[in-house]
């Protein structure tokens, strides 16, 4: 009855309309198919902007279209480490939250890991955990390259 409270339309991200967030999505989907075989792809997902000069707003989804979180940094698809960094926030939110989870765990500690920048400046996840005779903390491996999990 009053369009004023309707939820904007969504819109499924169509590959190759964001050429670096589509790359950066590939390599956060291949982690969590390492690491959560049983959860489909993310995807982009975009919302009409608040204001009209301002351009749309693009959020990782999970395959059904749910989403938490901001929306990505538009300035972040100006090149590849950018748009990875700008991705996996979003879709460690989205799938921490969504999921009622840490993820991904560090599979020497069991703790959430978090994106951050290595010493070659290549965005890794970071886990806090403790390394006899290395200190805290630890790099684990570079985002897109976790490995299943073995049990």
């Amino acid at each position: 009855m009053c369009a004023l409270f309707d939820p904007p339309e969504s819109r499924r991200v169509p590959p190759g309309e964001y050429p670096a967030w589509d790359q950066a999505l590939a390599l956060l989907n291949r982690d969590l198919a390492a690491t959560l075989p049983q959860v489909e792809p993310l995807q982009l997902l975009a919302l009409p902007p608040y204001d009209a000069d301002e351009p749309e707003n693009v959020y990782v989804a999970m395959a059904n279209g749910e989403w938490q979180g901001n929306a990505l940094d538009w300035d972040s698809q100006d090149d590849l480490d950018s748009a990875l960094a700008s991705v996996a926030d979003a879709a460690q939110e989205t799938v921490m939250e969504l999921l009622w989870r840490a993820w991904p765990l560090c599979p020497e500690h069991g703790l959430g890991m978090h994106p951050r920048e290595d010493t070659e400046e290549r965005l890794s996840w970071w886990c806090a955990g403790e390394r006899p005779h290395h200190g805290p903390a630890h790099i684990h491996t570079a985002v897109g390259a976790l490995k299943p999990h073995r049990t």
